[in-house]
């Protein structure tokens, strides 16, 4: 019988994308290949040799048997002194490899860094999900009996959570680009898409008070939320809006304070359209979204003052969605006094879709210890290379697996360090279609046991999977309070009209 390693439950069951060559290994030679020398014993027969002989023999072999200690002694202390180096030299990176505590496996490890680390989802549409599919209604029997006790459609219920050990999410208060937004930035144009968030943000606020021993409420400060994680594992529950087109654009720098109030601790600057404030990677119009062509050079000088305004009152600037110019002009020249994060992007050299971020956006990323929290949307994690630039890649079903998502991760950890690189699953929002082995968020465990499999250490997996985003976030409150301490004043917005 073939042996079963422990990564096989989780490689894809259908054959391996050709671009994957890191899956192979060199075919082990069976014993028959392989050639010993042979062990010719010298036997003496004593009945052949006289005792002068005898005693020749006794002195060559006594000789020999005194040479051959000396030998022995001598490797012997060779090894030991190459082995002592050796552990010298590569100790910090055995510890750092190597699991403490005999015999732990990876569940046992997994379980741990979950226990000690919240993991927190960079970006989960829950919310969007009730919209569409109950109306908002979280009181109903049907919803009740499916949130609380599992079954609930899609990707999200609390019994899943609790399975995935989940320690927190920002949840989204998603809504859609109105119609023409690209263009049309009037305020009756977007009227209904802030009313829309406002209901959306409601939605989680109501949600969170319907099962307080499970959600930390939104507006909880970061440390109140982590005591809570680690005393009672509640989860850690601020709230996201996914894009500008989310508040007035006559109006954003006091709608930006209101939304903090209510508990929102993220903004992507743009979804799929483009905003007064910056340029989005797509266009979503009747249904289809494209790739937007170069438009303004990423941001404005609104799109400026407003990330200043964000940096002031600690809201987590989000540059998932946006262009890559848009993403140069923040990442660039101290755009952002604080570190930025993409809350669900994946990485462009594994999948060349202009939602993912470019290798030169990933150095950038470095720099100024910002955070790319990957997506697992099958789109883009796996696709194939388009012929142009003005249309969308190919989805690739082979590669449409958790160890494709595992691979995005490390290679973004292995280009700029795994202190930079996180989970924004997207969960809810990317459609029935996910990553085979990675259908809900009871999966997360499965993720992180694929990551050590890959060789990532459990004091990295413990940075992806919450650590980098709770060190940036801490970041963003800290400067927050240093801009609030020097009298930054808060940003006015111009007005016109009764």
């Amino acid at each position: 019988m073939a042996s079963k390693t422990e990564r096989d439950p989780l490689l894809p069951r259908n054959e391996s994308a050709p671009e994957i060559s890191a899956n192979g290994a060199p075919k082990t030679k069976t014993s028959e290949e392989i050639s010993y020398p042979h062990e010719n014993s010298r036997y003496l027969d004593e009945e052949w040799i006289d005792d002068d002989e005898e005693q020749d023999v006794r002195s060559i072999s006594s000789t020999a048997a005194a040479k051959s200690a000396i030998n022995t002694i001598g490797s012997i202390f060779t090894i030991v002194v190459f082995i002592s180096l050796a552990i010298t030299m590569l100790g910090p990176y055995i510890r750092e490899r190597v699991p403490t505590g005999p015999g732990r496996t990876i569940e046992e490890r997994v379980s741990k860094i979950l226990d000690g680390t919240p993991l927190i989802d960079g970006h989960n549409d829950l919310a969007i999900f009730i919209r569409g599919m109950y109306q908002n209604k979280i009181h109903t029997t049907e919803f009740k009996d499916k949130f609380e006790n599992g079954g609930m459609e899609y990707d999200v219920d609390l019994p899943r959570l609790r399975s995935g050990q989940v320690g927190g999410a920002f949840w989204s208060a998603f809504v859609v680009c109105p119609e023409n937004a690209s263009e049309d930035f009037s305020d009756e144009n977007y009227a209904t898409a802030v009313s829309h968030t406002l209901s959306q943000i409601d939605l989680i606020q109501r949600l969170q008070a319907e099962y307080p021993t499970n959600f930390t409420s939104a507006t909880t400060s970061l440390s109140t939320s982590l005591t809570n994680f680690h005393s009672k594992k509640s989860l850690i529950s601020p709230i996201s809006i996914e894009g500008l087109h989310q508040v007035p654009q006559s109006a954003p720098l006091s709608t930006l304070r209101l939304y903090y109030s209510l508990g929102v601790r993220a903004a992507t600057l743009t979804w799929n359209c483009h905003n007064a404030f910056a340029d989005a990677a797509l266009i979503y119009s009747q249904g289809k979204s494209t790739p937007a062509p170069y438009h303004r050079g990423g941001l404005t000088p609104a799109g400026r003052a407003v990330i200043q305004e964000m940096n002031r009152l600690g809201m987590l600037v989000d540059i998932s969605h946006t262009s890559y110019w848009t993403q140069k002009a923040v990442l660039s020249n101290k755009t952002s006094a604080a570190p930025v994060i993409f809350s669900h992007s994946s990485a462009f050299a594994l999948c060349p879709h202009p939602r993912n971020v470019h290798d030169d956006i990933l150095d950038l990323v470095k720099e100024t210890k910002s955070l790319v929290m990957i997506n697992f949307t099958p789109d883009f994690i796996s696709c194939l290379p388009p012929p142009n630039s003005t249309v969308l890649p190919e989805f690739y079903a082979k590669n449409n697996t958790l160890h494709q998502v595992a691979r995005h991760v490390v290679y973004v950890g292995e280009r700029i360090g795994y202190d930079y690189v996180g989970f924004g699953s997207d969960f809810d929002g990317m459609g029935e279609l996910t990553p085979e082995g990675l259908d809900g968020v009871d999966k997360f465990p499965d993720l992180v046991g694929e990551l050590l499999k890959m060789g990532v250490s459990d004091k990295d997996a413990a940075k992806v999977v919450g650590g980098n985003l709770l060190r940036v976030w801490e970041t963003a409150e800290a400067i927050a309070k240093s801009l609030q301490h020097k009298d930054l004043q808060e940003g006015e917005d111009e007005v016109s009209g009764w």
